[in-house]
């Protein structure tokens, strides 16, 4: 088995965009630009959807302007369609997201469209980018359950993924939006999509909502899938799932996979710093990361064990 895995922190965007209060700019900056010092090869920055559909994101161009992208780092951003990637090359973007759901009912309810529809709206996208030499990443959401028809049959989801490898998507991430997965239902999915496209193409984006986020990592890297998507501090949660929580944790990603002897490249410590500042200094309310809570815990009985 490969001893390193790689890590999209999707925190900035996905963790960020459900947040009820606004999360002021230099914040989104500074959150990003402390996430580049932690050893992440890949954050994603923002998305350049529509202020209107999410507020949160609305200075997506003037937070990507704003950040130091660090030498080796890679940023990309979510678009949904010409017009999002129009403003995103604008601000120099040179690595873009498009998405779509493997559920008919998600769809609807998320961007008022069928799958096919969705994928004719970001197919335009995928070709400006391709003659521009920009990479392209697809997110297929609702791939394990969704909120409005239940159960996603499996061979949906795999059309959908073989479509996005066809347009020319270099990775695929599958997400569990709602975090109804299960380990079994994880390698089956695996496997299935992989028979479409390569495997070293295929994501994993698992929300924890019923607690199995990590198991689910670990049945997703025992498949043979390298890349999975995290959030600091499990921040996150979908503005059209509802009940659905956060990411899994960026920090309990690192330290399974640390733990069993896999590499990612990425410093816990720094991690754990950054999701405090995140936590006490910009939301004020405690995040979900059982890690970071873990770590914060030791540290406290470090320190009094000084005193």
């Amino acid at each position: 088995m490969a001893d390193r895995v790689r890590i999209v922190e999707v925190g900035p965007r996905d963790g960020l965009q459900n947040e009820k209060t606004l999360v002021p700019t230099p914040a989104k900056i500074e959150l990003i630009d402390r996430l580049s010092a932690t050893g992440l090869s890949t954050i994603e920055a923002t998305s350049f959807v529509s202020p209107k559909w999410v507020p949160q994101l609305a200075d997506a161009a003037e937070v990507f302007a704003g950040i130091k992208r660090r030498p080796g780092v890679r940023y990309p951003v979510l678009v949904p369609n010409e017009q999002g990637y129009e403003r995103a090359r604008t601000v120099g973007a040179d690595e873009v997201a498009v998405f779509t759901a493997a559920s008919e009912a998600f769809n609807r309810k998320n961007i008022n469209a069928t799958i096919d529809e969705s994928i004719e709206r970001f197919r335009p996208v995928v070709e400006r980018a391709k003659a521009d030499g920009v990479r392209v990443r697809g997110y297929v959401s609702t791939v394990l359950g969704c909120p409005y028809q239940g159960e996603v049959p499996i061979e949906d989801v795999v059309r959908v993924a073989r479509r996005m490898h066809e347009l020319g998507c270099y990775e695929i991430s599958l997400g569990d939006t709602i975090g109804v997965g299960h380990p079994r239902q994880v390698r089956e999915l695996v496997q299935a999509v992989a028979g479409e496209a390569p495997l070293e193409r295929i994501a994993l984006h698992l929300h924890d909502t019923f607690g199995r986020a990590l198991a689910n990592v670990q049945a997703g890297y025992e498949a043979g899938v390298r890349t999975f998507d995290a959030s600091l501090g499990g921040l996150g949660g979908c503005p059209y799932a509802p009940g659905a929580s956060g990411n899994v944790a960026t920090e309990d990603v690192v330290d399974l996979f640390e733990r069993a002897g896999v590499a990612t490249g990425v410093d816990l410590d720094a991690l754990v710093d950054t999701a405090r500042w995140l936590e006490q200094d910009v939301l004020r309310r405690p995040l979900p990361g059982r890690v970071y809570r873990a770590r914060l815990g030791a540290r406290k009985r470090a320190e009094e064990a000084k005193a």
